[in-house]
């Protein structure tokens, strides 16, 4: 939110710098995030003139250029070229010297250098009022009074305003402080307890009166608790035109742009009291009616942006007696606004119900300066006030009359807060004790009153605007940060209670997995838990549902997302767009489902691999990221947290068309293979991505701590011998290699398989294992006739259990 400083002097009276102003806000806690400086003309006029032309000759060498002499206050007069056609002797003219920096429409900054202008020397420039950034027109120079002294800067001939802009980092519990005045407010407060005490002024609105009563528009509201104030008046004989001076640049000063009188000063308005309002074209209200009700769901809407609307069943409307007109509190119809013909309009001041105003605007995508006030709830007790302020306001830069009573519709009056403050409470809380008086002055300079004291408290009546405010807490909360937190003494030993924590907490073997993976080239990712709805539509999903936002951002991150594969595909696309080939990621996060109407929440660790294992060099060669790779990876992870005892499973899903499962007894521990082409397509991902998912709620539960053992190395030779073994095709290598260690505990050591083939030269059906088995005794060397039992004793076990033949 930006704030005016020049604009919030208006209402309280001080001098400190703004950087002062700004540190006292912020502990008051408006933070400042930022201070801009503002300048009604950019450039602040600087090194601009007032010149007397002397002489005006016609240039030698140019049909359209003149050639004159100017005195610019200096000892001699400078020659300047100048192809204006109103230029001529005697005039008083703006000169931007030379060294000076001018703007152009667009912002861009160009400087007044010497130079020649077809062969004569020009030392500046003569300039017109778009040029100077006073106006926008460019038909010939400006020419200035004749009063005015040759050499006096022109920054103090014309109204040129300085500002800067306080860039307020609004927390959405304050909307008492959405305006100037609001701000003002706790300024006050500031000050007082820096015992500077000073009046809030208030815009009077004491000159409002009905000059006649010749356009009267009735109102009716049917529902009061979407609207449970409307009011509204009208205005006649306007003259719509530009807005004066001081009032675009009180606008631009805070990043708007004024548009006409009428609705600069409704924006005025707004960001002065912080009540937005709204001004009807009284000529397009059919039935000089206006409706304040709901429509059929459906119905056809055209807003001020041109674009037409289906409105919801619980969308305010503003209508007139045939057609809808505006959607309460947040945006303007197309057809029924001011333009440069209006010469009446009806001026709608209203509070609607911030739940209704915060939906609807969500529902629509719309969000306006009217809607971020009235969906966090405004002052119901200002919007009479601030009607009569803008009709006043109106009146002075439009001309024309009030023309009808006020239509102030207000049935139920909302009652202030009432909440009984405790000493002890206080104390408890701010851990120090604040005197009485003090606390009942910041409560007065809040404008919240004090009805009663007694000894243990205070009896305390909050004003309807503090929406925030409405407990115990809340108000001690006003109190403290009125106070000043600085103020708060703090002991200089801290105490504080550690709880034992055991090394299997989720979080220290997420930074465990974390390391290991990153260690061998992973990148972490975080991607969001809000995706797609259509993403899950590829998952055919039919026994769990989404879980389904009520208040979507926007229509792509209307669902919790079911998989993490999808995020993790949209990040994999990015990096590929962007020439980044060879990737690997990992995440931790969580997935969302409906399950029999429960929601379920797991956790997940995933990995995403594509791309070369290692790149490119004069010694070694690309080598792609296989199926095998990232079964190394998941394998790693099991057995840094302790799991070894997993089976292996098959598995084929509607995203992986290739691909395994572990699972500890029936509980599936991950499963991971190569994600099917179809659906990396969808992505624009035309390589080969493998992806392994982790049930990391289960990899919990079965986590051990995996102690490290020493031993020995051997003082004996290790021997390996060779089987080609002739095997079905179905026989996997994991059951050859657990079967040799079932069969040999105590001297097989490892077991490699180093060759697979398959070819016509083997029987149809079969295949050709080529595997090595190392064998070891610690306490002695072995002999060829123990090895040779050892081995036959194998031969004989992959036999009888595989069929295995000897090649």
């Amino acid at each position: 939110m930006k704030i005016s400083y020049n604009w919030l002097k208006q209402f309280i009276t001080i001098d400190w710098a703004a950087e002062q102003t700004a540190e006292l806000l912020t502990d008051l806690g408006l933070e400042v995030e930022g201070i801009s400086t503002f300048e009604s003309v950019q450039g602040g006029l600087q090194g601009v003139v007032v010149g007397h032309v002397l002489t005006c000759e016609k240039h030698p060498n140019a049909d359209k250029l003149k050639l004159t002499t100017v005195d610019i206050g200096q000892e001699t007069p400078v020659q300047i070229v100048c192809g204006a056609p109103n230029v001529d002797i005697g005039q008083k003219v703006p000169v931007a010297t030379i060294g000076t920096t001018l703007y152009s429409t667009e912002g861009e900054a160009w400087k007044i250098k010497k130079g020649k202008i077809r062969g004569e020397e020009s030392h500046g420039m003569i300039c017109a009022e778009d040029e100077l950034g006073l106006g926008e027109n460019h038909d010939g120079i400006m020419v200035l009074s004749d009063n005015l002294t040759p050499g006096t800067p022109c920054s103090e001939v014309f109204q040129i305003e300085n500002d800067e802009v306080f860039e307020i980092g609004l927390t959405p519990n304050r909307a008492d402080a959405m305006s100037h005045y609001g701000v003002a407010r706790d300024l006050k407060a500031g000050l007082i307890q820096k015992e500077q005490f000073k009046e809030l002024i208030t815009p009077s609105a004491s000159n409002f009166h009905i000059e006649n009563r010749s356009l009267k528009i009735d109102v009716d509201v049917l529902d009061n608790e979407l609207a449970p104030r409307y009011s509204g008046v009208t205005l006649s004989d306007l003259i719509v035109q530009p807005s004066p001076d001081w009032l675009k640049n009180r606008l631009r000063a805070i990043g708007l742009k004024p548009i006409n009188n009428i609705v600069d000063a409704t924006n005025y308005v707004l960001h002065e009291l912080g009540q937005p309002l709204h001004a009807f074209d009284a000529n397009k209200i059919k039935g000089n009616k206006i409706l304040v009700r709901t429509l059929p769901k459906g119905t056809k809407f055209t807003t001020l942006d041109g674009i037409d609307r289906e409105l919801h069943e619980d969308d305010l409307m503003i209508c007139d007696a045939e057609k809808p007109m505006c959607i309460a509190g947040v945006f303007g119809g197309l057809h029924s606004g001011v333009t440069e013909n209006t010469t009446s309009i009806f001026l709608e001041s209203a509070y609607f119900n911030p739940v209704s105003i915060r939906k609807t605007a969500k529902r629509h995508g719309l969000n306006t300066d009217a809607s971020f006030r009235f969906e966090r709830g405004i002052d119901i007790n200002n919007v009479e006030y601030a009607l009569r302020r803008a009709a006043i306001l109106i009146k002075e830069i439009a001309g024309g009359d009030i023309t009808s009573d006020i239509v102030d519709l207000y049935p139920n009056k909302v009652r202030d807060y009432e909440v009984f403050l405790t000493f002890e409470k206080i104390n408890s809380l701010v851990g120090q004790e604040i005197p009485k008086d003090t606390i009942k002055s910041i409560l007065t300079s809040l404008e919240i009153k004090v009805k009663n004291v007694t000894e243990s408290g205070l009896g305390l009546t909050i004003p309807f605007y503090r929406v925030d405010v409405q407990r115990e807490v809340d108000v001690i909360e006003e109190i403290l940060r009125v106070y000043g937190y600085n103020n708060i003494h703090f002991k200089e030993k801290l105490n504080a209670s550690i709880a034992p924590t055991s090394k299997f907490e989720d979080y220290k073997l997420q930074n465990v997995i974390g390391d290991l993976l990153a260690s061998q080239g992973y990148f972490e990712i975080l991607s969001n838990s809000l995706t797609n709805p259509e993403y899950h539509e590829l998952l055919n999903d039919r026994d769990t549902q989404c879980v389904t936002m009520l208040n979507p951002l926007s229509n792509d991150l209307s669902v919790l997302r079911k998989s993490i594969l999808f995020t993790g595909l949209e990040a994999l696309s990015y990096n590929l767009n962007r020439k980044k080939q060879n990737l690997r990621f990992f995440e931790f996060g969580k997935t969302y489902h409906t399950l029999n109407n429960d929601y379920v929440e797991q956790k997940h660790l995933s990995l995403l691999v594509t791309g070369e294992r290692n790149n490119e060099s004069w010694l070694t060669k690309p080598k792609k990221s296989d199926f095998f790779f990232l079964k190394a990876t998941v394998e790693n992870i099991l057995n840094r947290l302790g799991i070894k005892d997993f089976s292996t499973h098959p598995y084929e899903s509607k995203t992986l068309s290739e691909g395994i499962l572990f699972k500890q007894g029936k509980k599936n521990l991950v499963e991971f293979g190569i994600v099917k082409s179809g659906l990396s397509k969808k992505f624009d991902i035309k390589k080969e991505v493998l992806f392994a998912d982790f049930d990391w709620d289960n990899v919990l539960e079965f986590a051990k701590e995996n102690r490290i053992k020493f031993k020995n190395i051997s003082k004996h030779p290790e021997v390996k011998r060779d089987f080609a073994l002739l095997l079905n095709e179905n026989i996997s290598y994991k059951s050859i290699h657990d079967c040799a260690f079932e069969t040999e505990r105590h001297l097989l050591k490892q077991v490699n398989l180093f060759d697979v083939y398959t070819g016509n030269k083997l029987p149809k059906g079969k295949k050709s294992y080529a595997i090595s088995f190392t064998l070891q005794d610690d306490n002695k060397t072995l002999t060829d006739k123990h090895i040779d039992k050892i081995m036959n004793k194998l031969q004989r076990k992959f036999e009888a259990d595989f069929g295995a033949e000897l090649r």
